[in-house]
């Protein structure tokens, strides 16, 4: 497209900016400005009263940049798609698998699906966030790749293991849905598909051990995890306290906050090829005698020594902690250390769960050989809410209603979550087997055997709920069952960190598939957060979701069969279905057919979206909106930031964040998760008028409503008069 049809095209579409687009054609015709200085000017013009602007400045960003791409390909005698690929693979930017899996044909049919119209879908910040961190560039910077042939490249990935004589069809499928923002990968997808280096998974998760070798083992998992972009889940629940005995000696062990340090210094060195620091979120029980400690990682006061400023604690709550929270905060609660349960009792209590774990927490506090550390409840409770009202964190993991609802129990235990609290799956720690010394050509050679565990890995994307017809069910469901078929192919075709991790992966075939622009799909339908037309509303999308999620892995299995771990599991028992209360005739027809098999031990988890929602100019994960409309300024940008659709039917629909009531968006959250079978990314938005009392009563909610996880508390001073939803 040239530039003059370009601007022609662009006061056509927006009719109402046609006098202030002829005063930026004049500067781009008189070569005052370049267009990618237009599409900043443009963008600097957004605001509630012409939001117009937004999608503007977006066309007039991609107008200047495939002009200086054209120009580029030409210098560099590249005339298509295929000579793309394969100067891409000569340069080793792309992945020779690619080529080599395809034939040129099939690459020339693959060109015929580029359409490119649909950069006009693009908001201008996600077409800068897509050119910036997304696209293939040169080692030099030089952009090499269109948006749509990343979508392309990436496609071509996703479908390269497919049955041959049907194989450019699913490339197809898989192309339209991301090219038309129905659906996004995890950011490691979008990133590294159809690269060298394919890591395509988002988050680990790993159980620490309780012994010197195992605790730098998990060091050295999750930095070979973070060079490859990946963030972390680490649960430090069964290393011993501080004061604890060592091989006997007591008073020897220096807790788990020593231990979480090196963590942090970990998190800092890896840092992503310079791209970003490493992220991870460390995790504690409610009863560990190191708590206190651990609840002081990010805060401001205190010894620096004992602080963690660059990871994210989290803690892991039974029921029995919030029953005795409810009914009386003036109780005592126990602080014990795993290892001294271990030793007296012979059993590991963070081994358990529910009425079990309960018996045996009382039976430890009552053993006299256990030492105890003491707290009231209510003085545990003010410092958990403080740090959370201060920092954000501790996110909570609800454990007890995770192992309760998990389907494959039958096969281990959920200890904690991941990185962004959406994952739930087994995991259990590595164990040092032997080692052995041979001989070997150049000196002796010493072999470690390790019993790998569950490591858990995240493969995530997520339905843009604001971009689909949600009420649609042909149209959901095809879309559904192209994303569980990508996401279970991610699985075969992922370049995996650590073999630990590839192992998990295959055993459980675990996927997650989520969603972003919640408000988005609310506000564009009239339904106001702050109702109960929306809870029936979130009810039925996502009871929908998951049946075509289940029905998807279902047939799935029958063309590829079951994930190895599937025997015993709550799929073939029925109870899955039996603990969701799914007793209609097509869930129950449903279970049968789950009962034969199914693909995929876990199916749903809803992750934050923040970056990729950007991408496909919809609101992020479960959020709420924070503002209708702010500008961000960014290094060399100012970026516009706007509610999607944002007209005069949805100004009033679009309550920002910090003035909903957090009741409404617990009970949603309550709503949602009997349909997803792993947990939330739930944020919780507070003000200075919050009491810790008030911030109390929603956990309490949380856990009463049967939320698994709760992610940050997202405190803010805010005026809440000034709400300009409430206005009329």
């Amino acid at each position: 497209m040239t530039q003059e049809i370009c601007l022609r095209k662009i006061e056509q579409d927006f009719p109402r900016l046609r006098e202030a687009m002829g005063k930026i054609r004049e500067k781009i015709e008189k070569k005052t400005i370049s267009m990618e200085e237009a599409a900043r000017l443009a963008a600097e013009r957004t605001s509630i009263e012409e939001p117009e602007w937004e999608m503007a400045a977006a066309r007039l960003r991609y107008c200047g940049f495939i002009q200086e791409m054209n120009d580029r390909r030409k210098r560099l005698g590249i005339q298509g798609f295929v000579e793309l690929v394969a100067w891409l693979v000569e340069e080793e930017l792309y992945g020779a698998y690619i080529p080599e899996s395809y034939s040129r044909d099939e690459l020339v049919q693959a060109e015929t699906f580029l359409a490119e119209d649909r950069n006009e879908l693009f908001t201008y910040s996600g077409l800068e966030l897509l050119l910036n961190r997304y696209v293939i560039r040169s080692r030099q910077g030089e952009l090499l790749e269109t948006p749509q042939e990343m979508y392309l490249g990436i496609a071509l990935h996703l479908a390269m293991k497919e049955k041959r004589e049907e194989r450019m069809e699913w490339v197809k499928k898989f192309y339209d849905m991301l090219s038309l923002q129905q659906v996004t990968m995890a950011t490691p997808t979008l990133s590294n598909a159809r690269k060298p280096f394919h890591q395509l998974s988002s988050c680990f998760i790993d159980v620490v051990p309780d012994s010197l070798d195992g605790i730098y083992r998990s060091l050295d998992n999750f930095a070979k995890v973070s060079k490859f972009g990946g963030g972390m889940g680490l649960y430090f629940g069964k290393v011993r306290a501080a004061g604890s005995s060592i091989r006997g000696f007591e008073g020897a062990a220096g807790g788990v906050i020593r231990w979480i340090r090196l963590v942090n210094d970990t998190a800092v060195a890896v840092d992503q090829l310079g791209m970003r620091q490493g992220a991870a979120a460390v995790y504690l029980d409610a009863w560990h005698r190191d708590l206190p400690e651990f609840l002081q990682l990010r805060t401001n006061n205190g010894d620096d020594r004992m602080k963690a400023h660059d990871l994210f604690p989290a803690v892991c709550y039974p029921d029995l902690f919030w029953k005795m929270a409810k009914e009386n905060l003036d109780q005592p609660w126990y602080l014990m250390c795993p290892h001294e349960i271990l030793m007296a009792k012979g059993y590991a209590l963070e081994d358990y769960f529910g009425e079990e774990w309960e018996k045996r927490y009382w039976e430890c506090v009552a053993d006299d050989r256990i030492e105890k550390r003491t707290i009231l409840l209510k003085d545990l409770v003010r410092m958990i809410l403080k740090s959370a009202v201060e920092t954000g964190t501790p996110f909570a993991f609800n454990r007890d209603t995770v192992n309760h609802m998990n389907p494959n129990s039958h096969k281990g235990m959920i200890y904690c979550s991941n990185l962004c609290t959406e994952i739930a799956q087994n995991m259990s720690p590595m164990n040092l087997r032997e080692i052995s010394v041979e001989s070997g050509e150049h000196g002796a050679v010493v072999t470690t055997s390790v019993e790998a565990g569950d490591f858990v890995v995240c493969n995530l994307a997520s339905l843009c709920l604001g971009n689909i017809p949600v009420e649609n069910e042909d149209v959901m469901e095809k879309i559904v069952s192209a994303v569980i078929r990508v996401l279970d192919n991610v699985i075969d075709l992922n370049f995996y960190p650590l073999p630990y991790a590839e192992l998990t992966s295959r055993n459980y075939r675990g996927i997650g598939l989520g969603v972003s622009g919640y408000h988005h799909m609310l506000a564009k339908r009239g339904i106001r957060w702050e109702s109960e037309e929306h809870l029936r509303f979130a009810d039925q999308v996502f009871e929908r979701i998951n049946y075509m999620a289940v029905k998807a892995s279902c047939s799935l299995a029958a063309e590829r069969g079951s994930y190895p771990y599937f025997e015993g599991s709550g799929w073939q028992t029925g109870t899955y279905f039996d603990k969701r209360g799914y007793h209609s005739e097509k869930w129950q027809d449903l279970k049968k057919q789950a009962a034969k098999g199914i693909r995929n031990g876990w199916l749903l988890a809803v992750a934050p979206t923040s970056s990729t929602s950007i991408l496909a100019g919809t609101t992020a994960g479960l959020d709420p909106v924070m503002k209708k409309f702010f500008l961000e300024e960014k290094k060399h940008a100012i970026l516009p930031r706007v509610a999607p659709e944002l007209s005069p039917s949805t100004f009033w629909i679009y309550k920002e964040a910090h003035h909903i009531d957090q009741n409404w968006s617990l009970r949603a959250a309550g709503v949602r998760q009997r349909h997803i079978d792993q947990a939330q990314s739930v944020n919780l938005y507070i003000t200075n008028d919050y009491t810790l009392r008030q911030v109390l009563g929603l956990y309490l909610t949380a856990w009463e409503e049967g939320v698994k996880t709760i992610y940050y508390i997202r405190s803010r001073s805010l005026e809440v008069e000034e709400c300009e939803s409430c206005s009329s």
